[in-house]
């Protein structure tokens, strides 16, 4: 593997590291509530960590000046310089929680603007990753384990369960999965609580998407089959399950792994998707695609460029999966996995 290689591999496997890791720790590193409102500072802009004050002096610990708004002009804001608020770390809410970082009140510390009730959009970030990520990242893992075992049934037992699954798959890789996902989540109940909603959106995309890894499976399974290491331990008295678990799918781990790098940024799609369209989590429990929907105005998009942070972390996560792919693909191809 060549240097360039080495480097976007890393730099992928790390961006996707931090931000599952920021999103786990979320209640930590959020500095305030997902639904925590602040109606005076609707829209504001992200405030201005500075080091140095009116004056020239530098200071070692990094201050803002409060957003106010401008006399006469609603929704247009300018700082308050006559007052800096250092940021403080390792503080505690006051129901006693503890958080990185944070200001003393009546400052805030909007790290990357608000929206249009006043919201954190770091805070909402963070709790929002929670559910894009991890809903992604579970449905693949579901619908990769659902593959591999209709793909190793499929493939190592042969016969009318071969011609069953392998006809079903069909099926689901012939239907829009799209529409699909919308016309199931249509038809069940929208008033889910949050936690009924996320595991929903994880059983539904699963459940969808187990064709395509399947018959990839079924591919490997059935060429790992006629080895002879295979026909020798076959020969030698060895059990069927003891013969698919040794040596016939260590031979589709490759193609599992392949898969679910594939899999996790289209199934965040998915989830982004819906909740965009208003079928995945209700607010106010974030999602990048309910902080998304934000944008359908024109003169949101235009003027509040700070909201399109979902949009871009998005992007890096779709990028950086697939960079993970496309190595575990080349190692495949190598003989390495």
């Amino acid at each position: 593997m060549s240097r360039r290689h080495r480097v976007s591999l890393a730099l992928a496997a790390g961006f996707l590291a931090l931000l599952y890791a920021a999103a786990f720790g979320a209640g930590f590193l959020a500095p305030y509530g997902f639904d925590e409102q602040d109606r005076e500072h609707s829209y504001a802009p992200p405030v201005r960590l500075r080091f140095r004050d009116g004056a020239g002096r530098l200071h070692l610990r990094p201050f803002i000046h409060r957003w106010v708004e401008r006399p006469g002009v609603p929704g247009v804001y300018a700082e308050d310089v006559t007052r800096a608020f250092p940021v403080r770390f390792f503080v505690r809410t006051p129901l006693g929680r503890p958080r990185l970082f944070g200001v003393d009140a009546p400052a805030r510390l909007y790290l990357l603007g608000t929206d249009r009730f006043g919201r954190d959009q770091l805070s909402r970030l963070l709790y929002g990753a929670r559910i894009s990520l991890f809903s992604g990242l579970l449905a693949a893992i579901l619908a990769v384990g659902l593959g591999l075992l209709a793909g190793a049934a499929a493939g190592f037992r042969g016969g009318w369960l071969d011609q069953v699954l392998m006809r079903t798959s069909e099926l689901f890789l012939a239907l829009p999965w799209l529409y699909l996902l919308l016309a199931v989540r249509a038809v069940l109940p929208l008033d889910l609580a949050p936690s009924g909603s996320f595991l929903l959106l994880v059983a539904v995309l699963g459940a969808v998407g187990w064709a395509r890894p399947a018959r990839l499976v079924r591919g490997a399974v059935l060429s790992a089959r006629g080895r002879d290491y295979v026909l020798a331990a076959q020969g030698f008295g060895a059990s069927e399950l003891y013969v698919l678990r040794r040596h016939v799918l260590p031979q589709a781990v490759g193609v599992a792994l392949t898969q679910l790098a594939l899999l996790v940024p289209q199934y965040v799609l998915a989830e982004v998707a819906l909740s965009f369209l208003g079928l995945g989590v209700a607010e106010p429990v974030p999602s990048w695609g309910t902080m998304l929907a934000e944008l359908e105005r024109y003169e949101v998009l235009t003027s509040y460029r700070w909201l399109l942070w979902p949009a871009v972390l998005l992007t890096g996560v779709v990028l950086s999966y697939h960079t993970l792919a496309e190595h575990i693909r080349e190692r495949l191809q190598a003989g390495e996995v």
